[in-house]
């Protein structure tokens, strides 16, 4: 496939949409499920969350996309784990997180990313993720 081409997919663009809108709390109350499910956590009530950690899929290669990070430690590590930060047109910028035993840590590291070299997109569980 050649990625050049492909237009902005409105499927992965419209799931990320969703899930900004999730993170930001100005979701509407829609019945969905999976990736574009309208609240963060199991039950909707769970204040818990703000954050649906995602991969996505490069279009040419099937791989994730994967990104090495320096950590305020200075180790570097490589993450394929991302959170939606903003989505313009079909350019989508992700904070790379990093995982733990716990779940994720924050990284002050972002990325933009063409969503025409986006194949697929994979959500892992909601989680919290201190942005600060």
């Amino acid at each position: 496939m050649d990625c050049s081409n492909n237009n902005c997919s409105s499927c992965i663009s419209d799931i990320l949409k969703r899930i900004l809108l999730l993170q930001k709390q100005e979701s509407d109350c829609d019945n969905y499920s999976g990736c574009d499910k309208p609240f963060l956590g199991p039950i909707i009530q769970n204040a818990c969350y703000n954050t649906r950690p995602i991969l996505l899929y490069n279009c040419c290669t099937g791989a994730t996309w994967s990104f090495d990070v320096t950590l305020d430690d200075g180790t570097i590590v490589s993450s394929n784990v991302l959170r939606v930060e903003s989505l313009d047109g079909c350019c989508c910028t992700c904070r790379i997180l990093n995982p733990s035993d716990t779940g994720y840590t924050n990284t002050n590291n972002f990325v933009t990313l063409d969503l025409k070299c986006c194949g697929a997109i994979r959500c892992l569980s909601d989680t919290f993720v201190d942005l600060c």
